[in-house]
């Protein structure tokens, strides 16, 4: 029988980049995985989102830095998978391709989800979820703290 190794960041990091790998061979069209999080990130507001809630999203949850962002966004608008939009506050927007992208990510990450994490129990999924957001919540103050 073998131990399950202890839970620390080089653990947790591997299960990270190895899920992310296999999320980034299912991205189709060129797009990368930054690219994918400003789409879904705008599919979660609806299709349209503030572009400094946008800003605000990637450089907090994935630790990008505005240049990062701002690069982003310009790939995403010069493919035609977001439109900026003008008015009170500057918008993005998922163009039409931009919506069938996400729809087609998201069915494909469906599937691979299904087969990560479908046979591992309930009560472990919830208790690594409430970890992970712990560990999360303290880097987050660390970081804040400077």
């Amino acid at each position: 029988m073998t131990t399950a190794p202890a839970v620390n960041g080089q653990v947790i990091g591997m299960a990270h980049y190895a899920t992310r790998a296999v999320a980034e061979r299912l991205l189709t069209q060129g797009t990368t995985f930054h690219q994918s999080l400003a789409l879904n990130a705008a599919d979660a507001k609806g299709g349209i989102i503030e572009r400094d809630r946008l800003v605000e999203r990637l450089t907090g949850a994935a630790k990008l830095d505005v240049a990062a962002v701002d690069r982003t966004i310009a790939e995403l608008t010069a493919a035609g998978l977001l439109e900026e939009r003008h008015g009170d506050r500057p918008l993005l927007a998922l163009t039409d391709a931009g919506e069938a992208l996400v729809r087609t990510h998201r069915a494909a990450l469906t599937e691979v989800t299904a087969e990560l994490y479908g046979d591992l129990p309930a009560e472990d999924l919830a208790t690594t979820g409430r970890v992970l957001a712990e560990v999360t919540a303290r880097a987050d103050a660390m970081l804040a703290a400077g």
